[in-house]
């Protein structure tokens, strides 16, 4: 029976999606609720799964092209057996780049969505590309890269004329011409439409983490042992964030044309960096978690994130973002408001540095902070207090207990 395969549902805010790549071709066998196409939407990457045993029996759709809710991507012949190759006589060895033009080489199914499409369009081995991504997996930049050295950008079109005169780039001067994907466009977008809506503004504090990094160090063991998650500094921060928000509701906030919307719940968003880019799933009700409840949602979200698996729910909401820009060494920033929130909190890289207390010089690990905020309905009194208030539950565990 032949079985129509559909663009799944799309939430009401996606009103399309791209059809990224294609894992199988016409005739080939598909097993039940294996892979069969990438969809990027201008958030996250969908799947779409074969409902039954079959075969392909035809793409209706191309690469590149961008569906709706409801559409005809396939049709999948249910319980058929794949079509055996024609025998014929061996022909001769074709050359390599006509080779990996018949098929995308071996090792593409470990790579994000937007590199594999990268890859498969200039026709290059993964193999051959050095990777400096987590995990050993490969970035668009390292795709970029390579495609810089004159040997694989001949590699990758081997089908184009050699120009007259001295080769363009001999030097290692070239430009590489890549579209943005639907998610570097959508952040973009958002990113300008924040800084042309809201009147940002930053403030910045340091905290002395001295505290915090004692209770780690004192319980990490027993903590990872009991909860079989690591102790980190994000719980920390969420947790200090929750108290902060209470003593301040307007951060919490957010606006709706000429109304100011007091959100009396903590949804915390914290953002991930992956390949495609920056993501920031929403931690909800933080205030009703434990530290272990929140460690585990925050490694679940950056292993769903980088492997393309974050759900539009995982994203959707939060009255509150944290971006911690020091896991990539940044000491100091102005981070922009995740509209439509009022204001995000900024970390930083945690050093050691001498500093003043009790009149004796002495050397703790501090690090920078700063809040950014939408002073349309956040004073510069409420701002600074906000983050003092982080600055001393951090520097005073205590407190987080006791809610003082």
């Amino acid at each position: 029976m032949a079985i129509e395969i559909k663009v799944p549902q799309l939430p009401e805010s996606v009103a399309d999606a791209t059809l990224v790549t294609w894992h199988k071709q016409a005739g080939q066998a598909v097993s039940r609720d294996e892979n069969l196409a990438d969809l990027e939407t201008d958030k996250v990457v969908l799947e779409v799964p074969a409902p039954v045993n079959g075969v392909l029996k035809e793409l209706k759709i191309v690469a590149g092209t961008s569906v709706t809710s409801g559409q005809v991507l396939a049709v999948l012949e249910e319980g058929a057996a794949a079509a055996p190759a024609p025998k014929a006589a061996a022909p001769a060895p074709a050359p390599a780049p006509a080779a990996a033009a018949k098929a995308p080489p071996a090792g593409n199914e470990k790579l994000a969505p937007s590199v594999r499409r990268m890859v498969e369009e200039k026709q290059l081995d993964p193999a051959k590309i050095p990777a400096s991504g987590r995990d050993g997996r490969i970035t668009k930049g390292d795709v970029v890269e390579f495609l810089d050295k004159p040997a694989a950008a001949a590699a990758a079109a081997p089908n184009k004329a050699a120009p007259a005169g001295p080769a363009v780039g001999a030097a290692g001067r070239q430009d590489q011409r890549v579209p943005m994907t639907r998610l570097r466009a959508r952040i973009a977008e958002r990113l300008l439409e924040a800084q042309q809506t809201q009147a940002q503004l930053t403030t910045f504090n340091e905290i002395d983490l001295k505290a915090v990094m004692d209770v780690r160090a004192k319980y990490k063991g027993v903590f990872e042992k009991k909860h079989g998650v690591k102790l980190g500094f994000m719980s920390f921060f969420v947790k200090a964030a929750v108290e902060a928000l209470k003593k301040f509701p307007a951060v919490n906030a957010s606006v709706e044309g000429n109304d100011i919307v007091y959100h009396e719940y903590y949804d915390i968003g914290v953002a991930v960096s992956t390949d495609r880019g920056l993501m920031v799933p929403v931690i909800r009700d933080a205030d009703l978690k434990s530290y272990a409840d929140i460690e585990k949602e925050i490694g679940q979200f950056a292993v769903k994130a980088r492997e393309g698996k974050i759900t539009l729910e995982d994203l959707t909401g939060g009255t509150f973002s944290i971006t911690n820009g020091g896991t990539f060494g940044s000491m100091m920033s102005t981070p922009i408001v995740n509209m439509p929130q009022s204001a995000i909190l900024g970390m930083h890289a945690t050093k050691e540095r001498p500093v003043v207390i009790n009149g004796e010089v002495v050397v703790r690990p501090m690090m920078y902070v700063a809040v950014s905020y939408d002073h349309r309905i956040i004073d510069g009194r409420e701002a600074v207090q906000f983050l003092v208030t982080i600055k001393d539950v951090l520097e005073d565990p205590a407190r987080l207990l006791l809610s003082v």
